[in-house]
């Protein structure tokens, strides 16, 4: 229409034209126009119907929306309805099961807690050493049993039982087998072994223990005592029969404490330098108390000898006692007492030589033990002072050289006691000997004087 009215303008002020061209020009603006319109006219009800359909389809699909939202909601009415009913349901049977199982929940709950225990008996049983996979068993089975909410199954209490029987047995059998067991110094090698039950494994003399987390025999770096290792030998080289042999009940730990305890010799080295002086002293004591002995064992075969004897022999002390008599035999009887008397207390240091010593080392030995104890104190204390009375052990080596230096102390003064009564009493014994003699011998020649005189008279 714009256009139009400009073409119009455009005519009307344009100056003058011819009046058939102008109708024409006209005539096409008017065909223009009208064609145009119908275009529109065209164009708008076609645009209308699609608006119309569009929205008649807008209508019928919110209408289905809306049967679907209603059908859903029914939906959702009768699952809240079902659900609730399901829930009162579950209840209902949820009380009806537990009282119906009554002990049996105790039962299960027995159960899982002897799978457990099972599963750790086997673990570090020495019978896993030679039946390999047992651990893998009862492992699986004691996370079975423990993610199980309903009443364990009669395989899986079946599986247990046998578990626990078979352990059951083995712990009553002794068994010689092959496996690699790990050496002191960390080698693998192929052995044979005794298991002795569910307590102790030997290879030959040596005890071994069970690794569990490895699964490996390994050969215990320190050994028990020679005693336990004699007993293990003797059931290695057994055959048939009863053998005597040391068991540990506590499956290795009694075994852990008792390789421990230190030697004799450790013992000695806790003394310090107190117990190795102790222990000096006492072997001179002992050595000393050794030559007395056997001193005094050949002046005492001399003089029985002696005794035995008309002819007096110079090589012991009655007889050298003797030859003094025959060499004075002519003086008066107090001379020849007094010869006689001088000749005893030559003999006598001989025999009584080195008791004076033992007598001292007897009564150093306790006094040195003494000193070691407190010596051994005052590294306790030092140790507490430095340390706290949190770690025992810090405080256990000062213990240990007090009493071990106490215990030395003891058992060297103890023997030389004895050994300084017996040396003592045996040289007594000869120098009475020795006295009796001479005074028999003086009472003899006092008699012999009085005959004399009585026949010269």
């Amino acid at each position: 229409m714009r256009r139009c009215a400009l073409m119009l303008a455009g005519l009307l002020l344009g100056g003058p034209v011819v009046a058939q061209d102008r109708a024409e020009s006209m005539q096409q603006l008017l065909q223009g126009v009208q064609t145009g319109a119908l275009t529109r006219t065209v164009e708008n009800e076609a645009r209308e119907q699609r608006f119309v359909a569009g929205r008649d389809q807008q209508e019928d699909l919110l209408r289905e929306i809306e049967q679907d939202l209603a059908a859903e909601g029914e939906r959702t009415d009768q699952l809240n309805a079902q659900f609730d009913q399901n829930e009162s349901e579950l209840t209902d049977l949820s009380e009806r099961l537990r009282i119906r199982m009554g002990n049996m929940g105790e039962l299960f709950g027995v159960v899982r807690q002897v799978a457990g225990d099972t599963q750790g008996i086997i673990d570090t049983s020495l019978v896993s050493a030679q039946i390999k996979g047992r651990s893998a068993i009862a492992g699986e089975l004691a996370d079975e049993l423990a993610q199980e909410l309903e009443l364990p199954s009669i395989g899986d209490l079946t599986e247990l039982y046998g578990l626990l029987l078979e352990e059951m047995a083995e712990s009553g059998r002794v068994v010689r087998f092959d496996t690699e067991i790990v050496t002191a110094d960390g080698r693998t090698t192929p052995a044979a072994v005794i298991r002795v039950g569910v307590f102790n494994v030997i290879s030959g003399s040596d005890f071994l223990s069970f690794e569990p987390q490895t699964a490996t025999l390994q050969v215990l770096a320190r050994q028990p005592a020679g005693r336990f290792s004699s007993l293990a030998d003797g059931l290695w080289t057994a055959t048939t029969g009863i053998v005597p042999m040391a068991v540990d009940p506590s499956r290795g730990s009694l075994l852990g404490l008792l390789i421990q305890a230190p030697s004799l010799i450790e013992r000695i080295q806790q003394g310090g330098l107190v117990g190795y002086v102790i222990i000096l002293l006492g072997a001179l004591g002992v050595l000393v108390s050794i030559e007395r002995f056997v001193m005094l064992a050949r002046a005492s075969r001399g003089i029985r000898a002696q005794l035995r004897s008309d002819i007096a022999i110079d090589d012991n002390a009655l007889g050298r006692i003797l030859q003094v008599y025959e060499s004075n035999s002519t003086v008066d009887s107090e001379t020849l007492g007094l010869k006689l008397d001088e000749a005893i207390l030559r003999e006598a240091p001989i025999l009584e030589k080195w008791q004076g010593w033992i007598k001292v080392l007897a009564a150093v030995a306790p006094l040195l033990g003494l000193l070691g104890t407190v010596v051994g104190m005052i590294q306790t204390f030092q140790a507490i002072t430095l340390f706290g009375t949190g770690d025992p052990k810090l405080m256990a080596g000062g213990i240990s050289q007090a009493l071990v230096t106490t215990v030395l102390g003891l058992t060297v003064a103890i023997p030389l006691v004895l050994l300084h009564s017996l040396i003592s009493g045996r040289s007594r014994t000869l120098v009475e000997i020795l006295e009796e003699q001479s005074a028999g011998i003086i009472a003899r020649h006092s008699g012999d004087a009085r005959s004399g005189e009585t026949r010269s008279r």
